[in-house]
């Protein structure tokens, strides 16, 4: 019977077959995770994401070592193999573990023999030659058009803050001073608390307390852009998993939390459990709901490609066929959403992605198509330079705080009724 591998690297072999083999991004694969303790859980994920990370660099030096490329789950086991072992990894370990994974699985043990082979080969000569290989590069389905809107000078820059990922940001319930001091990371100008290595979440001090949440540092500014929204009824038009709920309830909002997920609203209830917050939580789609609001915050569905650094797989699991159909249903939300605002209230429209057509265009056509709302001048002390968009709005980009380790892409713009 063959030794068995440890759990972290075949659930990380496992996460990699099901975005490179079925086109399912890492956060819907919860069932490959679920049967692993907090520390496995954790180290899987950061396999899995760091082999996306950098397979161009893997791939490049299998290939040479490979007639042809084998089937996916062999040529995944190769691919974290190769990447530990340039990485640091102890070699004996890495080719051990890996072997065990092939040994395991029916269909990929007789590969053994090449896993062991090649992956020893690796180990004689990758590591002194990682790092001299290009930074990996976007697929071209979306490396054209972001080069189209931000011109090939700043794209290299992107892609390079993708390939070094994303530390670990936080979002204070109350004092983001004291929780920096309590969990030994950086207070950010704009409020966030970040940590480099922040580890094992759940391990972290304030954890099982509820004071405070992971939330990237571009992720957290929309509803900074709603202003004062204490005793406020604020809708959060697509709130899973609810990040920006809980900063609207710790403002002092009347939160309604609206998505037309069941099981992602699960996951909002389950984090405004934990963190002791309160909001009236909905089920339905945006579209369709009704009622009247002081302020909205509309993070509307998108493409994503501003995630990247955090969600590696995303150029894997989709090739941007969707985006035509995103720009669309972002278009009838704005116009539904404004339906639905007071006048005199405030609606943040905001998406977490690079692509203008669903940002500044979005605002700029919504500015054409509604004569009763105007763009509200951006005023806070933490924009820095370059931040603002030329029709008004807040323009976030991976490559920003380059020095601090980035920042998500974001778009957002508030916008006034009447």
């Amino acid at each position: 019977m063959p030794q068995q591998p440890s759990p972290a690297r075949k659930a990380a072999v496992d996460l990699l077959d099901q975005v490179l083999d079925e086109g399912r991004p890492l956060s819907e694969n919860v069932a490959v995770l679920e049967r692993l303790g907090p520390a496995d859980r954790a180290a899987a994920q950061r396999l899995s994401a760091d082999v996306l990370r950098s397979m161009e660099r893997a791939d490049r030096l299998l290939q040479h070592h490979l007639r042809k490329k084998p089937e996916t789950r062999v040529m995944n086991i190769l691919r974290l193999g190769t990447y530990e072992l340039c990485t640091g990894g102890a070699a004996h370990g890495v080719v051990s573990d890996c072997v065990n994974v092939a040994a395991v699985g029916v269909h990929t043990q007789g590969a053994k023999g090449l896993v062991n082979a090649v992956l020893r080969k690796i180990a004689a000569t990758g590591p002194e030659t990682w790092d001299s290989l290009r930074v990996p590069r976007l697929p071209k389905w979306l490396r054209g058009p972001l080069i189209e809107a931000w011109g090939s000078e700043i794209l290299p820059a992107m892609e390079i803050a993708h390939h070094k990922g994303a530390p670990l940001d936080l979002t204070a319930k109350g004092d983001a001073e004291a929780l920096a001091k309590a969990v030994g990371g950086e207070l950010l100008p704009t409020g966030s608390v970040r940590l480099q290595d922040g580890g094992q979440v759940s391990a972290l001090p304030g954890f099982d307390d509820g004071d405070w949440w992971v939330q990237d540092a571009a992720a957290a500014l929309p509803v900074k852009l709603l202003g004062d929204v204490t005793g406020l009824q604020v809708l959060d038009m697509c709130a899973a998993p609810g990040g920006k709920t809980m900063q609207l309830a710790a403002a002092g909002a009347l939160v309604t939390a609206l998505d037309i997920s069941a099981l992602r609203l699960r996951r909002v209830r389950d984090n405004l459990r934990r963190t002791g917050l309160d909001a009236e939580l909905v089920e339905g789609d945006a579209l369709e709901h009704e009622g009247q609001y002081d302020a909205i915050l509309l993070d509307a569905p998108c493409s994503a490609t501003g995630t990247i650094r955090r969600h590696p797989d995303l150029p894997h699991s989709h090739e941007g066929e969707r985006i035509a159909e995103l720009i669309g249903l972002q278009t009838q939300m704005i116009d539904h959403a404004l339906t639905l605002l007071k006048p005199g209230g405030r609606l943040v429209f905001a998406s977490c992605s690079l692509i203008p057509d669903e940002g500044e265009c979005q605002v700029e056509e919504a500015l054409e198509r509604h004569q009763d709302i105007s763009i509200v001048p951006l005023d806070l002390p933490w924009i820095e330079d370059g931040w603002q968009s030329e029709e008004g709005g807040l323009r976030l980009r991976p490559d920003f705080w380059a020095d601090r380790g980035g920042m998500d892409g974001f778009y957002m713009a508030a916008l006034q009724k009447g």
